[in-house]
Order: structure tokens, then C-alpha cells, then sequence
């Protein structure tokens, strides 16, 4: 579904980050004065901000609020589990010369949250934040076998099973038993279903002590990840997860 930007939401993304650039509380038409925006514009922005506690206001200037400081908190959680997490991509890079996300679903899409490359100077890449299609390839399978059956048809629904490569599976009971496959094995392996010429290994990744649902999969070219390398590569895909589990089973 296309989406229509909100302009207000520009202008008040642009008001938080003045506010975070600037060492001292700023006054109203001090904002309206830097960002050239209409001061009654300005002004609904702000008391709007102050009502929900994102800012707060003091001798007539606004500086951020204890709202905004949680929600500040809790994002710094989330790159402290992924600074945690990355030394196991970086180990899995290491055992299998291929690189190797971190991802979350984001609504009907994969985000990619952190990733270890490949030193081979012919590798894939992607950058940090890129969203990449849920319904396509290995790592959407592994997202995918962590939700009920009722989310993913209701997903496949509202998407499509779309024929990316001829390799792509677009029969919702076979996607549908893959999906059940890697509930069963904890592995998923895809042969070119997403790019021509490009292979894939991924993994589960639940963080249950945090309710979060992740996956990590291990990308090459297809003569970096020949058939004889599978078992090897999921296996090693397989240690480092339970590695990580552990990890976060044993904090408190």
C-alpha cells in the first residue's frame, strides 16, 4: 500500500533533532527562527509534544521530557542487544567466509538491524536499515516459522507469494510447508529464490526473555555456498544460536 508522508511529522522530527543539537532549552521563536517554520505551526507542535511528555517547559523554553527519556532508554536496550549479538555474526562470518545479517520483521517487511561481511572481495552487501521483503528468501521462512499459522496466512494474504527468481516458490501450501520445515529443523535453506545466482542459510532467532522474534542468515554467491557445504554451514549457524540463547538465558 502506498503511504502519504505527513508533513507535520517532518516538522516535528526537525523540531527534536534542533532540540538535540542545541546544549541549552530553546524558546519558541527561537525554534520557529531556526527551522524558518510558521510560529503558530511551531506552537501546536510543541504543547502537543509537552501533553504526551515528550518535551516539558520551564521559564517559558522547552527541553526534552521524562517520556521521551524512557522511550530513549528502551532504544538503548535494543543496540545493547545487538552490540551482544554481534560478536556471533562476526563468528559465524568467520566459520563460513560469508556475510551474515541480523534482522526483525518491521510490518510486512525485514529490517536489517547489524551485520558481519565477508572478506572475500567478492561478497554481497547490504547496508544497516535497509528493509528487504518478508516473503522472499531464507530469512523471511525463518521469521515467518515463529508466528502462528492464523499471522503468516493472514501475511501471504495481504502480500502475495511474488515470483522474484524461477526458483521463487509461489504456492501458499508449499511456502506454507517450508514455513512448518524450519519450525522442524531450525534451519532454513534457499537456493536462489530471492536474487539469480544467490544462496542463503537462516536461523531463528527468538529472544523470549525480551518477546522479540529475529533471524540470522549467512548470504554468498552460489559457488560460495556449494551443495557439499550445506550441512556444515547450517551447523554452524545452529551452534551460534544456541550459543546466543544461552547467552541471554543465563542474565537476569
Amino acid at each position: 500500500m502506498e503511504f502519504k508522508r505527513v508533513p507535520a511529522l517532518d516538522k516535528c522530527f526537525n523540531i527534536l533533532s534542533l532540540m538535540a543539537s542545541s546544549k541549552k532549552p530553546l524558546a519558541l521563536s527561537e525554534i520557529a527562527s531556526a527551522l524558518n517554520f510558521n510560529k503558530s505551526t511551531v506552537y501546536n507542535i510543541i504543547y502537543t509534544l509537552v501533553d504526551l511528555g515528550i518535551l516539558e517547559i520551564g521559564e517559558g523554553k522547552f527541553s526534552f521530557g521524562p517520556r521521551l527519556y524512557v522511550m530513549g532508554k528502551a532504544a538503548e536496550k535494543s543496540s545493547e542487544l545487538i552490540r551482544t549479538i554481534h560478536p556471533y555474526l562476526e563468528e559465524v562470518r568467520d566459520r563460513t567466509n560469508l556475510t551474515v545479517f541480523l534482522g526483525m520483521m518491521s510490518d510486512t517487511n525485514v529490517i536489517i538491524l547489524d551485520k558481519a561481511e565477508s572478506t572475500r572481495s567478492l561478497k554481497i552487501s547490504s547496508e544497516i536499515g535497509v528493509r528487504i521483503p518478508l516473503l522472499a528468501g531464507a530469512h523471511g521462512k525463518a521469521l515467518l516459522s515463529q508466528k502462528s499459522d492464523e499471522e503468516i496466512h493472514q501475511i501471504i494474504s495481504q502480500k502475495g507469494l511474488k515470483q522474484y527468481t524461477r526458483y521463487s516458490c509461489t504456492d501458499k501450501e508449499k511456502y506454507l510447508a517450508l514455513i512448518k520445515n524450519v519450525r522442524k529443523e531450525r534451519i532454513s535453506i534457499e537456493k536462489e529464490e530471492y536474487i539469480d545466482g544467490i544462496r542463503a542459510l537462516a536461523v531463528p532467532l527468538p529472544i523470549n526473555k525480551l518477546h522479540l522474534n529475529m533471524a540470522i542468515w549467512a548470504v554468498g554467491l552460489k559457488g560460495q555456498i556449494p551443495n557439499n557445504a550445506l550441512r556444515e554451514y547450517s551447523a554452524t549457524l545452529k551452534d551460534v544460536v544456541h550459543k546466543i540463547e544461552d547467552r541471554f538465558s543465563l542474565q537476569t
